[in-house]
């Protein structure tokens, strides 16, 4: 066997092998020592002749009269760095030695499970054996010698810079976006603190992803490609412009879809080089690491526990005066329609107290909302402290008429406290939750929801079908009887509540009956807002399992505009009955339709509102002359006139939240004294 000693060139061309040769690789230095056991097989060897005949000239002699046996398999030792490296002996252990060096040139050692130490022949001396740092020595100078020289006008990289640049992408639910808010923090805490606002600036690019249906997953697969396009092809990117990455990009998917196709996304292509599912996000700067050294990253473990309660999130709009709070993560409904939990693990709740600590951070940063966010955030169950387990029938309380194929073993905190202890500790922000489940509204909630003055008076009741039937196949837990009731409870408790829903139509079995109930229901209730779609079937679900997706993709077309169509007419009920009410109206930025003049926000009812810009007086400091309201403030906005999707009006006064609702009380004390 003849062994191979060459200084690793500036760019290393790839050797090929036959199939039965085994390579592995130590990284040491610029030095590459290549051990082949079938050297009869080396198909092609594309090395600069210079370099062979000039600089390794004597490690190529002095090699040559080295034998080793046939049975040690083939390996390689590089250094992939150009720091120099401290001389070791020949005698000295590969194991020891990564401890003994700075944390940038640390080697790996890897070894096939086959490989044997090779013995030397008895006739030959081990003294007769040049030392390793011979080698060493010898490369270094050879790399001395072809080391290009610094250019002048060059700009050195920053260190944010040399760690790598990211860009980010989000699609799917609001979820999606705070779980990207904890991956900035946790890349900020390893050293990766600067975000770029274009993918061709990045050297890392995030882009977090959904599995809720497959029009969603498309789009990835879309950008996917241009990421592709843009580390493929980065050198001539970066040559005429169109890119100014150091280095080719590392792209990372994560969320739902990581996790449901890691197989498939890490084969497509070497379009991917880390996949991270949604309870592994502290493993990212190890995973990035891994590709640093040759490898793929993946992690798509779901966790029991894993909530981030720990992680301070950054914000990704500074300037926004809303935010959102992650209180819970999974869900154990097991719907036969959806993927969630196949790809968000069980539901695990964070302790209430590092959700007021966060709050209470966001309020110092002059947040005004804060929206409570869960794949199911009113079954919030915070058992930290908790040992005793419960009866779910006596304790843990559902909707009337309403039941869940998963029994609460353990009750501790519930939604309801949450609220309760979150309003009456920051009573300046407003705050709103999503996504709920019906079954998990019992009269305790609604009662916190109508005494507070800073819980908003709006609920998203997801129904997803009108039909009894469809509901049953979809394993909701509750009749179409049984949801209107709730429907009425709640507008009982609650008179001025507004309500949205989400629906899915041509599910699995889908009769016209069934579209016509659900087209019923939707007239009867008569919501603000609602989100409407063709059902998509998920692999891994009960229902791809068990049932068939019969409903042809036109007639599912055709029902999802019938749909929307029905709503359309509805809805304008809603916001037509807010037309000369006063409402407060959250300042969130110009009015995009006429950013001059105007300013938009939304009510407590989630409706947008849209008003001039003018000069009005300051409740909370009348005394001064009147001003302009800004981003950030609230506004009293009389309603003179709706759009059926929106609504105008005029501004009376910039208030405060807890100001405001004081007169309100006042003002209905007087009427009611008078009455």
């Amino acid at each position: 066997m003849d062994i191979y000693a060459i200084a690793k060139p500036k760019r290393w061309k790839t050797m090929s092998f036959g199939s039965s040769c085994t390579r592995r690789e130590w990284s040491l230095g610029p030095l590459l020592l290549q051990s082949n056991p079938c050297p009869s097989r080396l198909a092609t060897a594309s090395l600069p002749r210079e370099l062979l005949r000039s600089a390794m000239a004597s490690s190529l002699t002095s090699l040559s009269s080295i034998n080793i046996p046939r049975r040690c398999r083939c390996f390689s030792l590089r250094y992939l760095s150009s720091w120099p490296l401290p001389l070791i002996s020949a005698s000295s252990r590969f194991s020891d030695y990564p401890a003994a060096l700075p944390r940038r040139t640390r080697f790996s050692a890897t070894f096939s499970r086959t490989f044997s130490r090779p013995q030397l022949p008895p006739a030959t001396k081990t003294s007769e054996v040049p030392p390793l740092r011979h080698f060493i020595a010898q490369s270094a100078a050879a790399a001395a010698l072809t080391a290009p020289e610094a250019q002048p006008g060059t700009i050195p990289a920053t260190e944010d810079q040399s760690r790598g640049r990211i860009y980010h992408e989000t699609y799917g639910c609001q979820m999606n976006i705070n779980d990207m808010e904890i991956v900035l923090s946790i890349m900020k805490n390893a050293g990766y603190s600067e975000v770029v606002d274009v993918p061709e600036s990045a050297e890392i690019i995030f882009i977090n992803t959904c599995a809720i249906r497959d029009n969603a997953e498309q789009k990835v697969w879309q950008r996917l490609n241009y990421f592709w396009f843009l580390k493929r092809h980065w050198k001539s990117n970066v040559a005429i412009g169109r890119s100014d990455s150091l280095r080719p990009p590392k792209v990372v998917v994560l969320g739902c879809m990581a996790e449901r196709l890691k197989d498939k996304i890490l084969d497509a292509d070497k379009m991917v080089d880390v996949v991270c599912g949604p309870d592994a996000y502290r493993d990212l700067p190890r995973l990035l690491e891994e590709v640093d050294a040759g490898q793929k990253g993946i992690n798509t473990l779901l966790s029991l526990e894993e909530t981030y309660a720990d992680i301070n999130p950054v914000r990704i709009s500074k300037s926004s005066v809303s935010a959102f709070v992650s209180v819970m993560r999974g869900c154990n409904n097991m719907c036969s329609f959806c993927i969630v939990p196949f790809t968000r693990g069980r539901e695990r709740s964070r302790p209430v107290e590092s959700i007021v600590k966060e709050v209470a951070e966001l309020a110092k940063e002059g947040v005004k909302e804060v929206t409570l966010l869960g794949q199911n955030v009113n079954s919030y169950n915070d058992m930290s402290g908790l040992e005793n387990e419960v009866d779910p029938g006596t304790n843990w309380k559902f909707s009337e008429g309403f039941s869940s194929m998963c029994k609460v073993k353990k009750m501790g905190l519930r939604f309801a406290d949450l609220l309760d202890r979150l309003s009456l500790e920051f009573p300046e922000i407003r705050f709103r939750y999503t996504s709920p489940h019906p079954k998990d509204f019992p009269d305790e909630l609604l009662y916190i929801m109508r005494e507070r003055h800073n819980v908003c008076k709006y609920i998203h009741l997801p129904a997803q079908s009108g039909s009894s039937s469809v509901l049953e196949r979809m394993r909701r837990g509750y009749t179409r009887e049984a949801y209107l009731d709730l429907v009425q409870k709640i507008r009982t408790i609650i008179p001025e509540v507004g309500i949205s829903s989400d629906f899915i139509c041509g599910f699995c079995g889908e009769t016209e009956e069934d579209h016509q109930d659900t087209l019923s229901l939707i007239r009867t209730v008569g919501y603000d807002m609602a989100y409407m779609f063709a059902y998509s079937m998920r692999e891994k679900t009960h229902a791809h399992r068990n049932y068939t997706d019969d409903v042809p993709e036109d007639v599912k077309q055709r029902r999802l505009t019938e749909l929307i169509g029905t709503f359309r007419e509805s809805t304008g009920k809603c916001y037509d009955s807010q037309v000369g009410t006063i409402q407060l109206v959250l300042v969130e930025g110009p009015n995009k339709r006429a950013p001059d003049t105007e300013l938009i926000g939304k009510s407590d009812r989630f409706h947008r509102v849209s008003f001039k810009n003018l000069p009005v007086l300051d409740r909370d400091n009348e005394s001064a002359s009147k001003r302009n309201p800004v981003v950030g403030d609230y506004v009293e906005v009389r309603i003179l006139k709706s759009t059926r999707a929106s609504l105008f009006g005029e501004a009376i006064a910039i208030t405060k939240l807890s100001l405001y609702h004081n007169v309100q009380d006042e003002e209905s004390v007087v009427f009611e004294s008078r009455a």
